[in-house]
């Protein structure tokens, strides 16, 4: 499939890019060399083929939903800048 150099320049506008006139010929091969493969996957039989939503299929391994306090509270308060016993001291912020 070959591209007409308005239609380069036009592509190369919506992508945002600069295009130098230099590389507006080589662009036209590229891009209808991409076209050419893409009309050539369209002729591709998949009527056969399970659509699938990845290249294997597998079941997502689950953890089980267990609330818990961490365990250990001076870990977690330990980069605590102020603490009144288990708790985080923050400053009021409402008169």
């Amino acid at each position: 499939m070959t591209l007409a150099p308005e239609t380069v320049r036009r592509i190369a506008r919506l992508a945002r890019l600069r295009l130098e006139e230099s590389e507006v010929q080589r662009l036209e091969q590229e891009l209808g060399g991409i076209l050419a493969w893409v009309e050539q996957l369209g002729r591709v039989d998949v009527s056969n083929v399970e659509p699938m939503t990845g290249a294997v299929a597998m079941a997502l391994k689950m953890r089980g939903d267990i609330v818990t306090d961490g365990g250990d509270a001076e870990t977690v308060l330990g980069n605590a800048p102020e603490r009144i016993g288990d708790f985080y001291a923050v400053p009021k912020v409402v008169e």
